[in-house]
């Protein structure tokens, strides 16, 4: 993912708001989200190319998010695919802590990247690059291609427009209204982070598209006081964005699955 939303424990009927873009080329095959054939347990879009998720959620609560480190000079072709690293948390039968601490202790072979895990009770951030494992405090956050919170423009104003909408009535169609914004900041609020201007401008809205790289697909997930998750992954036609696909997964608590 490109851009995660969320807030935690700001809202009464729900602990976890959940609200996210991933972007990336329109050629990279990819699985919609889906109940995982050989771990049923779970749900997950799928890179096809490397076996990895951006996304995943597990039958037990669980959930894991992904974005990538945005320094082009510091990309190591070699590296494994940071899509594994959801995978294997959410098959891991380690308390979240315990299994991050692990892969923080070991010689860390990837690029970089943020990774947001936990559950409506608790949630973490990891970064590789600060080496660090963070509880989030309850409050209303934003991850992009930076660490949690930088004040990127896209941050920001989806920080704002997910606030407004906690104030009010709040709905999968008005979250995915905010994953839709394609407004461009001006050039001196841009960040700078090596891939030349043309590039952070088009990269700077919180939807991306162009010919060729763009916002495949928004994740609006919400968990309440009882446990019961729904999710929405609305895939969008890089031809035509008006055009999308919508799946939608219900998990009722501990007393049923996802269906």
């Amino acid at each position: 993912m490109c851009l995660i939303l969320f807030g935690y424990k700001v809202s009464n009927k729900y602990p976890l708001i959940f609200a996210a873009n991933r972007d990336e080329f329109y050629q990279r095959p990819t699985a919609p989200m889906h109940l995982w054939k050989n771990t049923p347990a779970i749900l997950a879009g799928k890179d096809l190319e490397q076996g990895g998720t951006w996304f995943g959620v597990h039958k037990n609560g669980t959930f894991a998010a992904l974005t990538n480190y945005r320094d082009p000079s510091s990309i190591r072709p070699d590296a494994p695919s940071r899509g594994e690293i959801i995978v294997d948390f959410l098959k891991s039968k380690k308390p979240p802590e315990t299994h991050f601490n692990h892969l923080k202790e070991k010689q860390n072979p990837y690029n970089g990247f943020n990774l947001l895990f936990g559950s409506k009770d608790d949630i973490f951030w990891f970064s590789n690059l600060k080496n660090t494992i963070e509880k989030i405090a309850p409050g209303i956050h934003g991850l992009s291609n930076r660490f949690l919170d930088t004040p990127w423009p896209k941050v920001e104003s989806g920080k704002k427009a997910l606030q407004d909408i906690i104030c009010g009535t709040i709905t999968f169609e008005s979250l995915f209204s905010i994953l839709t914004d394609q407004s461009i900041p001006d050039d001196d609020q841009l960040p700078q982070t090596g891939v030349g201007l043309e590039w952070e401008r088009m990269l700077s809205s919180l939807f991306i598209h162009s010919d060729t790289y763009g916002t495949r697909s928004s994740t609006v997930m919400l968990m309440d006081q009882n446990g019961t998750i729904e999710i929405t992954e609305r895939t969008y036609d890089p031809q035509d964005t008006l055009t999308y696909n919508d799946r939608r997964f219900v998990w009722e608590g501990s007393e049923s699955g996802l269906s």
